[in-house]
């Protein structure tokens, strides 16, 4: 089994976001089964708090259905128990890394590292700005999400 935790600042755009994309493509591989996901934020200003209504709307657009998704806090424990912890900026790669116990054994990488193209190298956080941002953001995670699948893929077949 490979757990894999998506994280953003605050849990409410982007991390969930990225986890309904990885979701819905996991449900068409052959190795659903043999990876979980989950989504947290580097600081807890809306834990238990449902996603942003605009990023809800705008993934439905996209066919993703985040509406069940509750905010949280990434925790240390998510360091023993999740074997990769994908951030979405530069930002929250640095609080990761700053927060990781030096025995954890998750690896920490970038969202943008997985998208083909991997430009820009961060998810912008669309959180202050309008629709257009959400619209863009979920663009970059259903190219990347399927391109972190694809890599995941390849391990499990190996």
């Amino acid at each position: 089994m490979i757990n894999i935790l998506f994280v953003c600042m605050g849990n409410i755009c982007r991390s969930p976001s990225a986890e309904g994309f990885f979701a819905n493509a996991l449900e068409q591989s052959a190795h659903r089964g043999q990876v979980s996901h989950d989504s947290a934020g580097t600081h807890g200003y809306h834990v238990n708090h449902a996603p942003d209504s605009r990023a809800v709307e705008t993934a439905s657009g996209f066919g993703i259905d985040i509406g069940d998704l509750r905010a949280r806090k990434v925790r240390p424990e998510d360091f023993y128990n999740y074997d990769l912890i994908v951030a979405m900026d530069q930002s929250n790669f640095a609080d990761l890394q700053r927060i990781q116990p030096q025995d954890s054994t998750a690896t920490i990488s970038m969202m943008m590292d997985y998208h083909p193209e991997g430009n820009p190298d961060e998810v912008p956080d669309p959180y202050y700005g309008g629709i257009d941002g959400f619209v863009y953001m979920c663009e970059l995670l259903k190219s990347a999400t399927a391109g972190l699948l694809k890599n995941i893929e390849a391990q499990l077949s190996r």
